[in-house]
């Protein structure tokens, strides 16, 4: 997929990241189905050269959750469905087949926060804010936020963001889980990007052990996962390119581990 522009989302090549944008700034990035579906396509149709995703949003916010103006009517069923759509589209960026970076800044509510719940890394800025406010407005999470936020915040956090309205700002928001890196106003994309790029440099079939199966061996029980985590250590050190870094590495041509002041 080469660079392109859509009305609701646009993609920019940096190299081996590709960056996209919700584009819908005049609406707080709200999501409607159009840009769902333009999601789960853009997920789906990666050049085969992309090694990392970041994920960002046009404008003063990252996303103000669902366009509840263009919301209508469904029966259970027709309400069924559309919760499975929106979860496929996001399954497109949790279970893809590279690392996902999520900037975040303004709001970042209701099915944005399922959104950047999808992606594997999420910086905030210090603009980024926190809600879930399907209670006060008689429905609920339909995108994966029920499976995905409490693992990041824990379930009795995600039941008083949904009873009572309550909103984290970006430094309380880190602090509970939302997001792991918190930078100045203005320096999510920036420091996403930097991350997708040190992503990209790793060996896709690691990015992709951790990516996918680390979740996977986390909700097995512990002899499961133990037997997932040596197949799949296997698999990624029988890699080419495993052999060629570990020989670096032996070789003394690899950078070592050091602390982070150091």
């Amino acid at each position: 997929m080469a660079d392109s522009v859509t009305d609701l989302l646009t993609l920019e090549r940096r190299g081996p990241i590709a960056l996209l944008r919700l584009n819908r700034p005049a609406k707080r990035n709200a999501v409607n189905d159009s840009l769902v579906l333009a999601l789960r396509d853009a997920f789906e149709q990666l050049d085969a050269e992309v090694r990392a995703v970041v994920i960002a949003g046009e404008g003063e916010h990252f996303c103000a959750g669902l366009d509840l103006g263009e919301l209508r009517e469904r029966d259970a069923e027709q309400g069924l469905y559309h919760s499975r759509m929106w979860h496929k589209a996001l399954d497109a960026v949790q279970f893809g087949r590279v690392p996902v970076v999520a900037a975040l800044h303004g709001a970042v509510v209701g099915g944005g926060l399922e959104l950047a719940a999808a992606a594997h890394i999420r910086v905030a800025d210090a603009t980024a804010f926190y809600a879930l406010p399907e209670g006060s407005r008689g429905i609920f999470v339909g995108g994966g936020g029920s499976v995905r936020v409490p693992k990041l915040i824990g379930v009795a956090r995600m039941t008083d963001m949904m009873l009572t309205g309550r909103v984290y700002d970006a430094e309380e928001g880190e602090r509970a889980g939302f997001a792991q890196y918190l930078v100045p106003a203005g320096h999510a994309l920036d420091k996403a990007l930097e991350l997708a790029e040190r992503l990209a440099g790793n060996a896709p079939m690691t990015n992709y052990a951790v990516t996918q199966v680390l979740p996977r061996i986390a909700e097995q029980p512990a002899d499961h996962g133990l037997l997932t985590e040596s197949l799949v250590a296997a698999i990624a050190q029988s890699a080419p390119e495993a052999k060629a870094r570990v020989g670096a590495f032996l070789a003394g041509r690899a950078e070592k581990v050091r602390r982070a002041d150091g």
